[in-house]
């Protein structure tokens, strides 16, 4: 069958299905879930008989939605708190999967950056960070406790400052890609730059392992939430600049309701490195290191799982589970 009749004898019920899967028009999920069948086997043909076709991309974007739709909606799941953390962001950051790796490789490019130019001009530190900032930690160097800043103020003052800061940095990370992504591109350069030069700064000054033990306790999971908030907002971008084959309205709201439910998964995790910083790395100089060390990786492990290594898992069991191609 050529590709056009194929299209033409489909097109009614791929259209019906997407209303079903976007206008909410069916509330049975097995009847959705029969009709979703029926989507993936014009999809397995598609993939046999016009495997370069954009068909197969239409047809591969309307079936990850309804399997998210279809495993929402089953009986079993009660509650939506537990849905959304345990499935629905998982499966979201599944699909989405490259925006994350795009949003990784641009973050570490940026931190080298900033690497390389602390370490080839002496005055590109006290640029990005301020003369202040600078002096002040070689003042703490010299008295032998390089992260001393962390334990200006109190305990919970600086943990509630802290955490309202890098929300709003997580939150502009995401808002800036309704510009086409290079809103969210600049946020990512200016941080990567900053946490490049300012880690070969303690580098330079032979105080590396003291400043790792300390900034990543909290660190871990503060900078990859950054990275996953990028990730949010390049995937905005992308709904604008390449709609597929929907409207760009259409694309825009997509992608903007699942840039914002990443965004939204972030928040534990930057509230958690608040508190940490503001609570935990301001003792660790006196830390012995098989504590902080521990501290460091079980967060870092924690936030890891979660985006990069659960989502696979979920995604292969549920593929397994409903026969999903």
């Amino acid at each position: 069958m050529r590709e056009v009749a194929f299209i033409k004898q489909n097109k009614e019920k791929w259209l019906n299905f997407e209303k079903a899967i976007f206008g909410k028009t069916l509330k049975n999920p097995d009847e959705l879930a029969s009709l979703y069948i029926h989507l993936v086997n014009d999809l397995s043909y598609a993939q046999t008989y016009y495997p370069k076709s954009k068909t197969i991309l239409y047809l591969n974007n309307l079936a990850a939605k309804a399997f998210q739709k279809i495993y929402k909606t089953k009986r079993e799941d009660t509650n939506r708190f537990v849905h959304f953390w345990k499935i629905e962001v998982p499966l979201i950051v599944h699909q989405y999967r490259r925006y994350v790796l795009y949003a990784f490789v641009i973050f570490l490019s940026f931190s080298a950056i900033g690497a390389l130019s602390a370490a080839y001009d002496d005055s590109f530190v006290r640029l990005i960070l301020g003369d202040h900032y600078v002096n002040m930690t070689l003042e703490n160097i010299e008295k032998g406790d390089p992260v001393a800043v962390y334990k200006s103020g109190s305990n919970w003052g600086s943990a509630f400052g802290i955490t309202l800061n890098n929300l709003y940095v997580g939150i502009k990370a995401f808002i800036f890609g309704v510009f086409a992504g290079l809103g969210t591109g600049l946020v990512m350069l200016y941080n990567g730059i900053m946490l490049g030069s300012f880690q070969y700064f303690f580098y330079k000054e032979g105080v590396f392992w003291e400043s790792v033990r300390g900034i990543w306790i909290h660190g871990s999971m503060e900078i990859f939430a950054i990275v996953i908030e990028g990730a949010a907002g390049l995937i905005l971008g992308a709904s604008i600049l390449f709609p597929k084959t929907y409207s760009r309205m259409t694309s825009f709201k997509m992608g903007m309701k699942d840039g914002v439910k990443i965004l939204i998964s972030t928040f534990p995790f930057t509230i958690a490195a608040g508190i940490l910083e503001g609570y935990v790395t301001r003792y660790s100089n006196v830390m012995p290191n098989w504590l902080s060390v521990g501290i460091i990786l079980t967060t870092l492990s924690l936030i890891t799982f979660y985006y990069l290594v659960y989502p696979f898992i979920l995604h292969k069991k549920l593929n397994n589970k409903y026969a999903i191609i």
